[in-house]
């Protein structure tokens, strides 16, 4: 039997790592699950929710000296490193981004694994957290815009005159950009959706978005399901394409981001300068640069009547369920690291277990963080 810690998130972050209902499936196998008190408020489970489901309520400080292994969303960085010193932990921590925070891990002996990092297989789909929330924050994008936007979503024909319907244009068809496209279109949007993979076009057309085609993009088969750098010329050309489409939207959701890289600029000033007052862009790669020069994380910023909003982290704002989605997630990975007896067993044959650490014994071991 192992000891596993739920700590409680930076006072940003609203989601926690497990919910109750998943107390219960570990009790049952045995492991025992201690609560940092107050985790689950902002997700709306309380302190007693959490010791009806079985876990013990334990400050700060006594669950991670007492926690075999740590969960916790974001990066605890206010907990002294050398605390967690022979610990794992579990959370999603773009270390392509943070490399002098995974050298201070290594360096203290923390076992860490960033399930941002997993390998992009079929086999890992029901442990993967950047889809389960970024679903999510395609979902809240487009209820975000239109809450923002000063004109109807559908068109409406009355009496006192006929409404055309909004213009969406949405940059990326992942996750996030599929589910943006059903969302917009369910709110009677007219949706148009870019890609640099020519492979989604079906399932943007299956959702009643038409997709904008540009030639000679980089293939994207060796990257593990990511997005990859693309050649000055086609950014040329895609640039022109974007640009006829941008200049008619009323709403544009951005999601592109290349994992290590700064955000690509997909929207430029001239774009900006040449839509509607009242327009708005929701870019959701606002946490790596963004996708317009404008973009700043967790702010809304108005360029020429232009509203530009910047949230990298719109699954927060769904606190219940996105904390059930990576509560899930968290439950699947669990089991690959948890033995017959109940114990903790890192086995790194298994290429998830292995694609996801990225320190182990005083080394960062990732081949994506020391090539």
């Amino acid at each position: 039997m192992f000891t596993l810690g739920v700590l409680k998130e930076s006072a940003a972050e609203t989601r926690v790592s497990l919910l109750p209902e998943a107390v219960v499936a570990l009790s049952k196998k045995g492991v025992k699950v201690l609560v940092e008190s107050g985790a689950g408020l902002l997700a709306f489970a309380s302190d007693e929710d959490y010791r009806q489901a079985g876990a013990q309520l334990l400050s700060r400080s006594q669950l991670v000296e007492s926690a075999d292994l740590l969960l916790s969303i974001q990066a605890p960085t206010d907990i002294d490193s050398s605390k967690l010193s022979g610990k794992a932990l579990i959370g999603v921590y773009q270390p392509l981004y943070v490399r002098d925070q995974v050298e201070y891990w290594a360096k203290q002996g923390l076992t860490c694994f960033s399930l941002d990092m997993l390998p992009r297989t079929t086999r890992a789909q029901s442990m993967d957290v950047l889809s389960s929330q970024a679903n999510i924050a395609g979902y809240k994008a487009v209820l975000l815009s239109a809450q923002s936007y000063s004109r109807y979503f559908p068109m409406f024909m009355t009496a006192a005159g006929s409404i055309a319907p909004a213009k969406m244009l949405i940059l990326g068809a992942g996750v996030a950009g599929l589910q943006a496209i059903a969302t917009g279109r369910r709110l009677g949007a007219v949706v148009e959706v870019f890609d640099t993979r020519p492979a989604v076009k079906e399932e943007v057309m299956s959702l009643g978005g038409k997709f904008i085609e540009v030639e000679g993009a980089a293939d994207p088969s060796q990257a593990g399901g990511y997005a990859v750098e693309q050649s000055d010329e086609f950014k040329q050309r895609q640039r022109a394409r974007i640009a006829e489409s941008a200049i008619k939207s009323d709403i544009i959701i951005t999601t592109a981001q290349i994992p290590g890289k700064k955000a690509p600029l997909l929207i430029t000033e001239e774009m900006i300068a040449g839509m509607r007052a009242g327009s708005i862009i929701v870019d959701l790669a606002a946490a790596t640069g963004g996708n317009t020069p404008y973009t700043e994380n967790d702010r809304t910023v108005e360029k020429n009547g232009v509203r530009i909003i910047g949230n990298s982290n719109l699954a927060a704002s769904m606190p219940t369920d996105a904390s059930k989605l990576y509560g899930k997630n968290i439950l699947n990975f669990l089991q690959l690291i948890i033995g017959s007896d109940g114990a903790l067993n890192f086995n790194w044959n298994d290429e998830l277990v292995s694609g996801a650490c990225i320190t182990h014994q005083g080394n960062v071991i990732h081949p994506r963080l020391i090539a």
